[in-house]
Formats: structure tokens, C-alpha cells, sequence
């Protein structure tokens, strides 16, 4: 049993969770009723609820002004954490979630596997050419996440919002100025610095789906129905976070405990929870996104080709060595969400058009016209003779 109980554990430490703030669709009417969601685990997928304690900014912001959601406001359902709110303005709003830091325990192959599947490969390739890969792990990490959606028709510039966390995407258009074909710039800031030379995975649901499917036949041949592969570098689920925050429950073997009495395990944010499945981590352990690699350029800039419709996100962590005493790393996740349609102009254009299809057709306006030349051609003759 005793056993059993520490391959559950490695098995969590195995599958990482990062977190996505997503909507329904993000194109709202003024003064509705909408749900933010907050997923902990993948982009289509959220294995565990956020604590209300972990969130230290809950923001909102449109039509210039910024305003902080009182954590009591969230609830909770299949695993998601839940925002109800009530749109007001017309505009391009942007939502924001911070969560406070976390210390996570890993020994040396677990902090390597973490690396490696979660595509932090600088700092993986750095223990590999200083032969440090032996060495264990004490990584304090926080997580930070955006999310840009329209209410109404008029544009506005709060998508360029800097919400001042330790690291954030921010556009430098808006994205529901654009359409599938155009490129959306992104500046990645760290402490509201460009960060140059840094890695960030581009992915959307569309690309997901689409890459699921044409794995489907070859998942049920060779690993059977339950194993979805949806393959991209840096993109298979590891494990930072069995939900609980970056906690991956390490206790006397496996949990550890620290003065305040505060539990953490390695669950890269958030409620862990001690009742998973074995097949279910096995899962996990298997489960890809279809995400592309790329890397800002020397001004922190990098360009997301938007080559079709849906929802798209942008990800990252930065890692880096710590000095402060008890720990080795300190990590900061961030996401972007937001969701291309046809385009502001593109979709008044679709609404002209609408308009006039569900009006009288254009072919009564042509026969109509006809008539009427005909009948000032005969009343003109009429009159000449």
C-alpha cells in the first residue's frame, strides 16, 4: 500500500499544469452576463481548482480604468475556477489573474524530466554543460495570466494594459483588429523589461483539435483509446502542479511541510488532489498540445501568425537561478488568451450584409428599377405623340 501510495505521487509529479484564463466566446454584448474561467492544467482542460489565497491581483480592465475583483466573486465547478460577472462598457477589455509564489521540492530527475517536458530547454541544456544535472531542486514559482476579449463593436486601447506582474505578454495591436492571414506583434516583459532570447510556445484550440484527429487512429493502435497525443516540443503534460499551487505533495517521502504548516506538493499551482487515478497520471504523462516554439528577438518581440479562427494562446516560463536562502530556481509562468474572428471591419461588413440578406432580396430592388424605366419610357413616348 505504502508503495502504491509514492507511485501516486510520482506519477503527479509527472504531468505539469499551466493556467489559461478563457471564455465561452470572447466576443461579449454590453451589460450581459459572462463566466471567466480559470484553467489549471491544459489549454482545453483544467485538473484543479485555484485557492482563493493563491490570488494576489484579480483585475479587470476597460474603457481606461482598472478594477479589482474581490476574490469572494469566484466559484468553482469541474475542476475550473469561475468568475460571474456582468459586462459594461462597449470595448476591448482584458482580464488578469496573479498568484502568490509557492515553493516545490524535486529531486534531480524530476526537475530534469520537468524541464524538458514543460520546454524549459535553456536551463535544461545549461545543467547538461555544466554537469549539474545530478543536482536536486528547490524552485519557489507564480503564475500569471491575461486574457483580451471585445464587448461590443468599438475598439479600444486597453489591450496594451500593462497589468505589472513579474512577467507579462503584452499586444502591440489589437487582436480583434486582425484576422486569419494577418500576424499578431507581442512584447514579452519581465520586472517591465523586454525579456530577448526567450522561449514562448504559440498554440490555438483549432491547431489542437485538428492535430488530435490526425493522431486519432495511430493513438488507438499503439497506446489505445485513452492516450490523446497531441504533439508539440515542450508542450508534454509534466507535471508543476497537481493543483494545489506548484505542488506536488512530497511527504515524509512526500509531503513536506514547512513552519507556517502550509503543505506544498509539486503541483505547479494549485489544489492537489490525493484521490487521482493512476490511470489518469498515466494520461497525463501522454497528453500533448500542438504548439509551435519560438523565441523573442532582441527587443522581446516575437510574431504570432494567425492562420485561422478560434482561440489562441501564448505561454512561457522563466526560470532562473535563485540566491535567496533554501532555494535553487524560481520560475514565473505567463499566458495570453484571446480569440481571432473575422475582424472589426471584416464583421461589420458581415453585418451590412446580414442586414440586407434578411431584408428584401437585391434581385426585387433589379426587377423593381426595370419597371420603373419602363413605365417613364412609355408615359414619355405617350406624351410625344
Amino acid at each position: 500500500m505504502k508503495r502504491f501510495f509514492f507511485l501516486l505521487i510520482a506519477l503527479a509529479v509527472c504531468s505539469s499544469h499551466d493556467m489559461y484564463l478563457k471564455l465561452d466566446s470572447f466576443f461579449l454584448h454590453p451589460n450581459e452576463s459572462a463566466i471567466i474561467k480559470l484553467y489549471n492544467g491544459t489549454f482545453d482542460k483544467s485538473e484543479n481548482v485555484i485557492a482563493r489565497n493563491r490570488m494576489v491581483d484579480v483585475s479587470l480592465v476597460g474603457n481606461g480604468q482598472r478594477s479589482q475583483v474581490d476574490t469572494a466573486q469566484w466559484s468553482e465547478r469541474d475542476n475550473m475556477t469561475l468568475l460571474n460577472f456582468t459586462t459594461q462598457e462597449v470595448g476591448t477589455w482584458v482580464a488578469g489573474v496573479s498568484t502568490g509564489p509557492r515553493n516545490i521540492e524535486m529531486t534531480a530527475a524530476d526537475f530534469n524530466d520537468y524541464l524538458e517536458h514543460d520546454g524549459v530547454l535553456d536551463m535544461l541544456e545549461w545543467r547538461k554543460q555544466n554537469n549539474a544535472l545530478d543536482q536536486d531542486a528547490v524552485e519557489k514559482y507564480s503564475k500569471h495570466v491575461k486574457a483580451i476579449f471585445q464587448v461590443g463593436d468599438k475598439l479600444t486601447n486597453d489591450w496594451q494594459t500593462t497589468l505589472g506582474y513579474p512577467i507579462e505578454f503584452i499586444p502591440l495591436s489589437n487582436p480583434y483588429d486582425l484576422h486569419p492571414g494577418h500576424a499578431l506583434q507581442v512584447k514579452l516583459l519581465w520586472q517591465g523589461k523586454p525579456l530577448a532570447n526567450h522561449i514562448v510556445y504559440i498554440g490555438s484550440d483549432a491547431a489542437e483539435h485538428a492535430h488530435s484527429h490526425e493522431h486519432e487512429d495511430e493513438a488507438a493502435h499503439e497506446h489505445g483509446d485513452d492516450h490523446e497525443h497531441r504533439g508539440a516540443v515542450g508542450e508534454h503534460e509534466h507535471s508543476h502542479e497537481a493543483e494545489a499551487g506548484h505542488d506536488h505533495e512530497h511527504a515524509a517521502g512526500t509531503d513536506h511541510e514547512h513552519a507556517d504548516g502550509e503543505e506544498h506538493g509539486h503541483s505547479h499551482d494549485e489544489e492537489h488532489e490525493p484521490d487521482h487515478e493512476p490511470a489518469a497520471a498515466e494520461e497525463e504523462e501522454h497528453h500533448h498540445h500542438a504548439a509551435t516554439q519560438v523565441r523573442t528577438d532582441a527587443n522581446g518581440n516575437l510574431s504570432v501568425e494567425l492562420t485561422t479562427e478560434g482561440l489562441w494562446y501564448l505561454r512561457t516560463i522563466h526560470l532562473a537561478p535563485s540566491e535567496e536562502p533554501g532555494l535553487t530556481h524560481e520560475s514565473n509562468w505567463a499566458t495570453l488568451t484571446f480569440e481571432v474572428g473575422q475582424g472589426h471591419s471584416h464583421e461589420h461588413a458581415h453585418a451590412d450584409e446580414t442586414a440586407h440578406s434578411h431584408g428584401i432580396p437585391s434581385y426585387v430592388y433589379w426587377i423593381g428599377s426595370l419597371l420603373l424605366l419602363g413605365g417613364l419610357f412609355f408615359w414619355f413616348n405617350r406624351k410625344n405623340q
